[in-house]
């Protein structure tokens, strides 16, 4: 798929892996990239960034919208004023993400609904809102940012590991089920990388190293032009996804032991 002269929208896209993809993005040629972030003022930066970076301060590729994507009716209205601004959207890289805090069954409803709401639904509702007139054209790509964890799983945070899970079957139903009506469907699913989640340490996801968030970027756009589902920026992962399909038992051991290893150090209880 060309990205050239699209019109594309980045949700998470005031910072970290969704800045990266606005610029690169723009770098690429598209028409149009709508820089959404839950914070307006961070999405701006971005979207000034962009344009002053292309000889365009008036602002004529990069627009910043607000944008909760834990809620339907924001989706939506980012989807209106992408829209009304650039016409069809043609790409959608449904990146924002969170980490909340570590831990198991003990945490609360609350963190494991926002979770919810923002690493699976918020991928329903933008593809709700994007992949039926991509459908119409024939033609659109849709990205979905999961992690690596949504592939292993990731021993500091149950409602991390299990909505990321989720996130992947969600990007793998719609490759199904749109891959040969025009639709390319792409998702994202790198180790640690150096954002804000991982300032204060990148955990086990760290173990194969800290990648900038441009050479994430790079892989996502490379996916998409390439028609490849699966997008690591990390490679070891696809040795990892070997690994656990060939021998499932031993590979929960491994992750056992390197849970027990988490808690020694994180003064974690057995609960958690």
């Amino acid at each position: 798929m060309d990205i050239t002269g699209k019109v594309a929208v980045v949700t998470g896209g005031g910072s970290g892996i969704g800045a990266a993809l606005a610029r690169r993005l723009a770098q690429g040629g598209v028409r149009g990239v709508a820089v959404a972030d839950i914070d307006l003022a961070r999405a701006q930066a971005v979207a000034d960034d962009i344009n002053a970076s292309l000889g365009d301060p008036g602002g004529g590729v990069a627009l910043a919208i607000g944008c909760d994507v834990g809620r339907e009716s924001d989706v939506q209205a980012l989807v209106a004023s992408t829209r009304a601004r650039f016409g069809p959207i043609d790409l959608f890289f449904s990146n924002a993400g969170i980490i909340g805090r570590q831990g198991g069954i003990e945490l609360d409803d609350a963190l494991w609904n926002r979770m919810w709401d923002i690493h699976v639904m918020a991928h329903v509702w933008a593809a709700r809102a994007v992949v039926p007139e991509m459908v119409a054209r024939g033609s659109g790509g849709f990205v979905v940012t999961a992690s690596a964890a949504g592939l292993l799983n990731i021993v500091e945070s149950a409602p991390y590991g299990v909505t990321k899970h989720a996130a992947v079957g969600f990007a793998e139903w719609l490759r199904i089920a749109y891959g040969r009506q025009g639709v390319q469907v792409a998702c994202l699913c790198p180790q640690a990388v150096d954002t804000e989640m991982t300032r204060a340490g990148a955990g086990s996801a760290g173990l194969n190293g800290v990648l900038p968030p441009e050479d994430v970027a790079e892989e996502a756009v490379a996916a998409l032009q390439e028609g490849r589902f699966l997008a690591l920026p990390h490679p070891q992962v696809a040795e990892y996804i070997q690994a656990k399909a060939s021998a499932y038992d031993r590979w929960l051991g491994g992750m056992q032991k390197l849970y027990a290893q988490f808690k020694s150090v994180s003064g974690l209880g057995a609960s958690g």
